[in-house]
């Protein structure tokens, strides 16, 4: 009678643990699914997003067509937001600077993001005078309101979407600089970081592939709630003709032409309104539920 055979595990065949890195994450978004408000706030952009790539394709009329003879019309079943004071389909406008707005929100963001967690890294890992000079330099552009200093760059460079961009992004740096050097100085000196110098790594690669990965979580959250207030400030320049120029379907843009029109026409700048309400709505919910996701405190 043959002996059943015994089953040796090989290398191949052995269970891999799992990685804690992948595992932290799973349960970030358990959290994040639980919670309503962040789902809410993650469909709206994700729609906002739909609505701004496929949306430009399928808007019933031109948005930058003029016709002034049925210009300043309520909403109706041929123009479901009305028409603005040359005419022009305010729906399809709307839909039109979707795109814009987000691109807005986007790139000012991810160039004020990238800059301040850079000098961050820097200011965080070196410390002393370059941590001194990095963060009173920081110091000074956070004695400014967020808008004012936008107000201020833009109103010096011109007004442009690129100049509003660039506005917005520097006016965001410091709020990412401070975050990031708080994070590095909490795990700089942790042992696998004097491990990784004791084993000669260089200062580049202990900082970009050993302390940056561990400190994504506030950059992430701070990020989505920065796009909310990089949306807002970017609609505030446009409402003052400091951003986005004529005919552009930017939402402050079109909300500042529907300013003179308010008791007769008030519809101009209701539904611009209330894209930028529903756009940074949307972006707050989701900071929001990303904060509470990622607190280790928070229950699964």
């Amino acid at each position: 009678m043959s002996q059943p055979t015994e089953h040796i595990e090989t290398p191949q065949t052995a269970h891999k643990p799992p990685n804690p890195r992948l595992k932290s994450w799973k349960i970030v978004f358990n959290k994040f699914k639980k919670n309503k408000s962040a789902m809410i706030g993650g469909f709206l952009i994700i729609l906002l997003l739909i609505i701004a790539i496929v949306g430009p394709f399928f808007t019933p009329y031109e948005p930058y067509e003029q016709d002034i003879v049925n210009k300043l019309q309520s909403p109706s079943a041929e123009h479901w937001f009305g028409t603005d004071n040359f005419g022009r389909d305010i729906f399809s406008r709307v839909i039109q600077g979707t795109g814009l707005t987000l691109t807005i929100g986007f790139f000012s963001i991810a160039l004020g993001a990238t800059l301040g967690v850079l000098f961050g890294l820097i200011a965080g890992f070196y410390g002393k005078r370059t941590d001194s000079i990095i963060m009173r330099v920081m110091d000074i552009l956070l004695a400014f309101p967020g808008i004012l200093l936008a107000l201020a760059i833009v109103t010096v460079l011109g007004g442009s979407i690129a100049n509003l961009i660039i506005a917005v992004a520097v006016s965001s740096i410091p709020v990412f600089a401070r975050i990031v050097r708080g994070s590095v100085l909490s795990v700089k000196n942790l042992e696998y970081i004097d491990a990784m110098r004791a084993l000669g790594a260089s200062d580049t690669r202990i900082i970009f592939k050993h302390i940056f990965p561990n400190i994504t979580s506030p950059i992430i959250v701070q990020a989505t709630l920065s796009i909310a207030t990089a949306i807002l400030s970017a609609s505030g320049l446009s409402f003052l003709g400091l951003g986005a120029q004529p005919p552009s379907a930017e939402w402050g843009a079109m909300l500042s032409d529907g300013r003179n029109y308010l008791y007769n026409a008030g519809h101009v700048a209701l539904f611009p309104g209330l894209a930028i309400v529903v756009a940074v709505l949307a972006f707050n919910l989701l900071g929001d539920g990303l904060r509470d996701a990622f607190d280790p405190k928070t229950k699964e």
